[in-house]
């Protein structure tokens, strides 16, 4: 035997209650649990290493259903990030807009345009351009030993519209929606686990629900799911959700809410009306799920606020736009009295809008700032500050937009069908913490100092259920068989030590990691394992 954890309190995903145990592992397995092995008086399992696991639970790694890490995973061999928190697992391809399936063209645009997630990437070889080709290069990883974690990917759907119609707001024709359902099919057949949308993002945002419908019955052929940031989380924000609810069931396609919020002033207090909507989806026989971070402030670029209208035609349009008096003056009364598209439909509000990040390090003084604080120090109107920036750091400010509720988080995240994402963009100098601190934040917050989930609810919301939507069948539990992906974290000390001054500080509380059976955190620091693998498709 390899490795033994003995005494551990096992919380093993399935949401039942915790109970004691040694739990063995061999050859990347979990080979064997014997429950209540001290008390029983038997022979204790034998292991080439044992851990006193006393006091300390054990749990199935957890499972980031919303993660930006398309490029850290290929930039960064230690990716602390998300290995300190626990995390073995990670959905990329988020949000309609990543790295595959591209050609020359698209390639260079999809990079600028998400510059602001994960840097434009002059550090990658970007020696792929399928969805195929991207997952075996990270099974490659570095050196041909892998990755931190493992990871999942989501077919773009933004990208997919970007390769068939480009940047224009306009209906595809039957060849080029064609051609989308093949990149679609195509991206499926070659290990995607889904298709993302990001409908407050272009030129995603500019497909019809047909047009969606049609790409969900393909996703849906091959047992996948659709996970949308759909068209608003403000004004109309029920609406979107509702859309999308219809959208699925017609498609006959599983759905995946991603950041399943309720922000913005006109959606204060009103999550159980969105739950509601679940409920009775849900009870007619819908299939969904949904993932949340467990914080109030959501994170975007800057350049996402913008209308839909100012955005067409892709990157070096939007500028020369910006670059416009005439035209800016249009995009200013669309974001500051219509309520831009971009923007969820609410007029912004320059005093919630911080800037996280700035990817011409001479902007740096805009970081940690408001657009209003920044504005004020200038003698200057807000817009006239946010022109400038997007201007002069070429779209690739990211910020913090600080308009969201907590009862509605705590709300959401008690549901049936709620999982754990981070949302996580690793780029910036003053990233949102939920990048560093989401799943530690669950277990210290919202278990042990609210107790708004029980420890044996919240650790299912994290792993099996999560495991389920993927379906996948040997891990997001502690069971015989099964993966050892794998967590040893202490319920009394376990906390994010990332915060909004110091957001990229790593949790405490959390000594051991398994990654397939390795550990990639041992005694609480990282090793350089790299165990991780492109986790592709079932069936």
């Amino acid at each position: 035997m390899d490795l033994v954890f003995r005494d551990a309190e096992v919380v093993d995903g399935s949401g039942a209650p915790s109970y004691r145990a040694d739990v063995v592992v061999k050859d990347g397995r979990v080979a064997c649990i014997v429950k209540e092995a001290a008390a029983a008086g038997c022979q204790r399992p034998g292991a080439g290493r044992v851990i006193d696991a006393e006091g300390l639970v054990l749990a199935p790694g957890f499972i980031d259903m919303h993660a930006h890490s398309d490029l850290a995973l290929l930039r960064d061999p230690d990716h602390s990030a998300k290995v300190a928190q626990g995390v073995t697992l990670e959905i990329i391809g988020q949000d309609g807009l990543s790295y595959a399936p591209v050609d020359e063209r698209t390639l260079g645009e999809v990079r600028r345009a998400i510059t602001g997630w994960n840097g434009y990437g002059e550090d990658i070889d970007f020696s792929w351009r399928s969805v195929g080709e991207y997952l075996d290069r990270l099974d490659h990883g570095f050196d041909g030993e892998g990755i931190a974690v493992n990871a999942a990917y989501l077919v773009p759907q933004g990208t997919v519209r970007m390769l068939a119609v480009g940047w224009e707001d306009r209906e595809a024709t039957p060849q080029e929606l064609d051609r989308m359902r093949e990149l679609v099919a195509t991206g499926m057949r070659e290990g995607a686990v889904g298709m993302s949308s990001g409908l407050t993002y272009t030129p995603g945002m500019y497909a019809k629900d047909a047009e969606l419908t049609e790409l969900c019955r393909v996703v849906a052929g091959y047992g996948g799911y659709y996970c949308p940031h759909h068209r608003s989380y403000g004004a109309g924000a029920l609406q979107a959700y509702e859309e999308m609810v219809a959208l699925t069931r017609e498609a006959g396609c599983a759905l995946h809410l991603a950041h399943a919020t309720m922000n913005f002033g006109v959606n204060k207090g009103r999550a159980p009306e969105l739950l509601t909507l679940l409920d009775e989806a849900l009870d007619a026989g819908a299939d969904i799920t949904l993932d949340t971070y467990p914080y109030t402030p959501g994170c975007t670029t800057l350049v996402a606020l913008l209308p839909s209208w100012a955005s067409e035609g892709g990157p070096e349009a939007i500028l020369a736009r910006l670059e416009d008096a005439d035209t800016a003056v249009r995009i200013r009364h669309h974001l500051e009295v219509v309520g831009a598209d971009g923007c969820h439909g609410v007029p912004v509000e320059w005093d919630t809008i911080e800037i996280s990040g700035v990817s011409d390090p001479a902007l740096a003084s805009y970081v940690g700032k408001t657009v209003r604080q920044s504005a004020d120090a200038r003698g200057e109107e807000p817009w006239v500050t946010a022109r400038r920036l997007l201007v002069e750091d070429r779209l690739g400010s990211t910020i913090l937009q600080h308009v969201g509720h907590e009862e509605n988080v705590r709300a959401i995240m008690r549901h049936r069908v709620h999982t754990g994402g981070s949302d996580g963009i690793l780029r910036g100098d003053k990233p949102h913490p939920r990048a560093y601190g989401t799943f530690p934040h669950y277990l210290s917050r919202y278990v042990r100092e609210l107790g708004v989930l029980s420890l044996e609810e919240c650790v299912a919301h994290l792993t099996s259920r999560p495991a389920t939507r993927l379906r996948l069948p040997d891990r997001g539990l502690v069971r015989e068989g099964y993966r050892a992906d794998l967590v040893l974290f202490d319920p009394a000390t376990v906390a994010a030590g990332s915060t909004y001054e110091a957001p990229r500080t790593l949790p405490t509380g959390i000594p051991y990691v398994l990654v397939d059976g390795r550990f990639v955190i041992e005694d609480g620091r990282r090793t350089d394992v790299l165990a991780g693998r492109a986790i592709r498709r079932a069936g």
